[in-house]
């Protein structure tokens, strides 16, 4: 037999654990039971192994691994008294008074004469009866909390304050218990359809307390606000109010969804019904949402983001994808028509900045969530036809909207997007329009260059066609944002090669003259950061290259504003400076290949990849920091 004790039975493993568990050696007593327990295939053996190891979670003050360990061990022996005293003490320490009562009040029944077993019961009863003071207290509190809230003559000094308390209350699971019994959902559907904003967000925060990590209360309150008013709160205007929506919903499917993953334990024989109704009710809601004309652009990204967030597997070990197969059903023509809207030439909804970002993030998560060739393939034709729609049925301004989508399917699922570029009309499409004299149609079509060019096949062909439309609009435009896009389009027309020196699409030379003027517009503190960020874009493609990496280390001007574009509130641009920070550092990975496959590829005049000659300083790693400092 070995020492580590691996190769003992389980009987010798308990036995083991139960003299370690007298010494007080409480985590090695929880080894040998644990071992013990992968061991074993008999179920009395298993009862006892879990009981006793509910003993040493007590003592580690596990107390939620207590409850369930007694709790097993009462499935299989019900009338084990010492398992079910256990799980009374852990029940009592999590807060549970009422069940702790039930179990130890069953095992005096057992054993009348058991003095610990009495005490717990009075111990117990005095808990109860001081809790359920506390709780009148607080209904008296909760209900003169609503008075004042509710009474649009209180001073808002009063209420405000009384909407803090409200909020406070909310986040102790006594307190929302007693906010929840006292008809506080139907208060508070009344201080949502208010029209002031402070006692709006301290309503939805209230909910928040009240939903969280709570599956039947979750439930109750989704059934008796609705969703549409939710939704509605969602989609206001301010963008304070649709964040505040967007947690809260946030939290209520967190809470339905963790409840059908694990036994929601409430008092015994309690049913809780499944969640499935209300979850398909909230996304068929946020898909209604999507493209309703009434919701404002900040509520219409927290939409989005939702279903970012809710929607995919969060492991593609789980084999159920249902969810995006019913979103895509339902509502991916809806995000195909948020993300082709061209804002001041199309009717379409209100939108941001970010929405465009949003939608294409959205799509790229269904499209991975998919699991055959047969549903990625039914995802690619459902984007074409939608495209090929718009394309050919409603003139300017539907090639418009097909060229956008174009452009957010590139940024989204690559290979969807790829594929839907290569329809007939619309590479040619864009290289026309990005000669159009309207400077909307402009930015379109040179953000759709943009994104085309991702591959080398592509970019060669961009370079012969759509190069000079690009020079003549970063010389000859006065308009920043299409200059500044123009700029983008030459630098990654100019990077399409990557890391590989042969594969240089412009003459040498060209990109330093690039990123010089990146470095540019990026230290013009006088333009938006919009057009900044663009900057920074442009940089990212062209840091591949070990001259233009040397330029920027030496730039300081141009590394603290690229810093400083980082902290803005504007989020979109932390990937491209990321980009830049690990092309400009070498923190990318590089596959160096097999010298003999190299070797094999020259004699075949198969193309081999070149590095750069030159080699970058070391100190640049250093240069950086210190910069980000």
């Amino acid at each position: 037999m070995s020492v580590n004790g691996k190769d003992k039975e389980p009987a010798a493993l308990r036995e083991e654990g139960n003299s370690l568990f007298k010494s007080c050696d409480f985590q090695g007593a929880l080894s040998c039971y644990t071992r013990a327990l992968k061991l074993s295939d008999s179920q009395p053996e298993n009862a006892i192994l879990h009981r006793n190891r509910a003993a040493c979670y007590l003592k580690l003050e596990d107390y939620s691994k207590a409850e369930a360990d007694a709790t097993k061990a009462l499935d299989t022996d019900p009338g084990d008294v010492k398992a079910r005293f256990r799980r009374s003490q852990a029940l009592q320490k999590l807060g549970r008074l009422d069940q702790a009562f039930m179990d130890v009040q069953r095992c005096a029944q057992l054993e009348p004469k058991n003095k610990a077993f009495q005490d717990s019961l009075r111990q117990l009863g005095a808990q109860i009866q001081q809790k359920s003071l506390q709780l009148s207290s607080t209904d008296a509190r909760v209900q003169q909390m609503f008075t004042v809230l509710l009474d649009s003559s209180s001073p808002l000094s009063d209420r405000q304050k009384a909407a803090q308390n409200l909020v406070v209350l909310s986040r102790e699971d006594a307190g929302a218990e007693q906010i929840f019994r006292n008809d506080g959902v139907r208060l508070l559907q009344r201080l949502l359809d208010c029209k002031q904003e402070e006692i709006i967000l301290s309503a939805l925060r209230t909910l928040v307390g009240l939903c969280t990590g709570h599956q039947s209360r979750t439930m109750a309150i989704v059934n008796e606000l609705g969703m549409e008013r939710l939704c509605a709160v969602m989609g206001l205007g301010g963008e304070a109010l649709s964040l505040a929506a967007c947690h809260l919903l946030q939290v209520m499917f967190e809470a339905l969804t963790e409840g059908m993953k694990k036994d929601v334990r409430g008092k015994e024989e309690a049913i809780l019904p499944e969640p499935s109704r209300e979850l398909r009710s909230m996304l068929r809601h946020l898909v209604e949402v999507l493209t309703a004309a009434e919701v404002s652009g900040a509520g219409r990204d927290s939409a989005i983001n939702l279903l970012v967030k809710q929607v995919p597997r969060k492991s593609l070990r789980d084999p159920n994808n249902s969810l995006t197969l019913w979103v895509i059903d339902q509502g991916l023509k809806k995000i195909l028509e948020v993300g082709g809207t061209v804002p001041g030439v199309l009717d379409g909804p209100p939108i941001t900045d970010n929405t465009h970002m949003s939608c294409s993030v959205l799509l790229s998560k269904l499209y991975e969530d998919l699991k055959s060739d047969k549903e990625r393939e039914n995802f690619s034709n459902l984007c074409e036809e939608h495209i090929q729609y718009h394309f050919t049925c409603a003139g300017l301004e539907g090639k418009l909207r097909a060229i956008q989508t174009v452009s957010v399917l590139l940024q989204g699922p690559s290979d969807v997007g790829n594929r839907t570029l290569e329809l007939s009309g619309i590479m040619e499409s864009v290289i026309s329009l990005c000669a159009s004299p309207d400077l909307v149609h402009q930015q379109v079509a040179v953000e759709a260059l943009i994104h085309a060019a991702g591959k080398a096949k592509r970019a060669t062909f961009i370079t012969a066609n759509g190069v000079a439309l690009l020079k003549d609009l970063y010389k000859k435009s006065e308009n920043d944002k299409i200059r500044v896009r123009a700029l983008v389009g030459l630098c990654k027309l100019g990077s399409a090669g990557g890391t590989d020196f042969s594969m240089k699409q412009f003459a040498e030379g060209s990109t330093l003259k690039l990123a010089k003027q990146c470095r540019k517009w990026l230290c013009n503190e006088s333009l938006p950061p919009s057009s900044r960020r663009w900057a920074i874009e442009g940089l990212a493609y062209l840091t591949f290259d070990a001259d233009v990496k040397e330029e920027l280390a030496e730039d300081r001007q141009a590394l603290q504003a690229m810093f400083q574009l980082a902290k803005s509130e504007d989020k979109t641009v932390l990937f491209a400076v990321g980009s830049t920070l690990v092309n400009c550092t070498n923190s990318y990975e590089v596959d160096k290949p097999d010298p003999q496959m190299v070797e094999l590829a020259k004699y075949a005049k198969q193309h081999v990849p070149e590095e750069h000659p030159k080699v970058v300083m070391d100190s640049l790693s250093q240069v950086l920091c210190v910069c980000s400092q």
